[in-house]
């Protein structure tokens, strides 16, 4: 028996296989699926589906992050899904939260009876900060867009956003989605900039891994990954610092090869010091013709001004041309008050093609 959310709807938790490595159970699978339906519905894109095989490794718990996730059931079919993902980074203090519902069962309280079902857990679990990403499209809405307090972008007051204001939640930033797509031109135009950016970057040389990390990388690797935490514009969102080190470093190389999926690293080294001080990701599913993703990238502060931001993404995108040609786009995501970053990309080629709006409700 589960919770009753409405006279019709009730919640249960997902239970998961005992170990990563087992395949998905039916129930996992219809999880995936559902999972899936309401990304397609809310963004029109299958950038971010995942079958279930891959989605199943990310359901897990780690030292890192404490996860649960539910379903909702009516009527013998499950019709939305929701997941609470909590950083041990600050002691338990911050949640990421997703609340899904398929369109055809939208309208009947059942996202909102979701939702306060986990906003509950959260609070017992001692979580003081809730964060959520939302891609939002203009509707019809007659409401004003929502401008980011940090002055750089707005959303559209849609359906998702005038449910997250209703339940406490504020937009804190807007994060820019871009696409690069790959044509000659577009190849010939990034040899031009790594050519340019090498030239002006002639203290760093250009080191490159796929996962797992190499012994002799990993606690530089982990360095830079921690700064991802800490250097990238957060706004008022007061997400964690993260501590990176090599177990951490080889839990996320674990989980990415148990999803099936490979990851390219690009590093710029300082050759005198042989310090790692820049560095680019990109990573693909088990279908090499499928969407490429641009994870981070990031510039050490002490190493900023000497084009490497330019020079790792550049470099990057080239080899990983190489191997994965039938690979037609790269997507990424940035902060629109992130200037640097999406002007480097613009540079390159990356056109916006959709906003997710940053929400972050205090627990208090």
């Amino acid at each position: 028996m589960g919770i009753a959310l409405t006279d019709t709807a009730s919640l249960h938790p997902l239970v998961l296989p005992a170990r990563a490595g087992a395949a998905p159970t039916p129930l996992v699978r219809e999880y995936a699926q559902v999972r899936n339906a309401t990304i397609v519905e809310s963004t029109g894109r299958d950038d971010d589906v995942l079958p279930a095989e891959a989605l199943l490794p990310m359901l897990y718990s780690t030292p890192d992050r404490t996860r649960r996730q539910w379903y909702v059931a009516a009527d013998g079919r499950m019709l939305g899904c929701a997941a609470l993902d909590i950083s041990q980074d600050d002691a338990g203090e911050t949640a990421l939260v997703v609340v899904a519902i398929l369109r055809e069962a939208q309208g009947r309280g059942i996202g909102r009876a979701l939702y306060e079902h986990v906003e509950s857990v959260a609070r017992e679990s001692g979580v003081r900060r809730l964060l959520h990403w939302e891609e939002h499209h203009e509707d019809g809405s007659e409401v004003e867009p929502l401008a980011s307090p940090t002055g750089f972008g707005a959303v559209p007051a849609d359906r998702s956003a005038r449910f997250l204001t209703r339940n406490g939640f504020r937009l804190e930033q807007v994060e820019r989605a871009s696409e690069f797509t790959w044509t000659d031109e577009s190849t010939d135009r990034l040899r031009t900039l790594y050519d340019e950016a090498a030239a002006h970057a002639s203290d760093y040389r250009i080191v490159r891994w796929m996962l797992p990390t190499p012994a002799e990388r990993i606690d530089g690797y982990a360095w830079m990954k921690s700064r991802m935490s800490t250097d990238v514009p957060d706004a008022e969102l007061g997400t964690p610092e993260e501590a990176w080190d090599a177990a951490r470093v080889a839990r996320q190389d674990e989980r990415i090869a148990q999803r099936g999926w490979s990851m390219q690293v690009t590093a710029a080294q300082h050759i005198d010091t042989g310090e790692l001080c820049a560095f680019n990701e990109l990573a693909i599913g088990s279908d090499a013709a499928s969407v490429t993703h641009q994870y981070d990238t990031l510039v050490l502060a002490d190493h900023r001004g000497h084009r490497l931001g330019m020079l790792v993404k550049t470099a990057g995108l080239l080899a990983w041309h190489e191997q994965y040609p039938a690979s037609a786009r790269v997507i990424t995501y940035n902060a629109e008050e992130n200037r640097p970053m999406l002007s480097i990309n613009e540079q390159i080629g990356f056109a916006a093609f959709a906003y997710e709006g940053a929400w972050k409700k205090d627990l208090t």
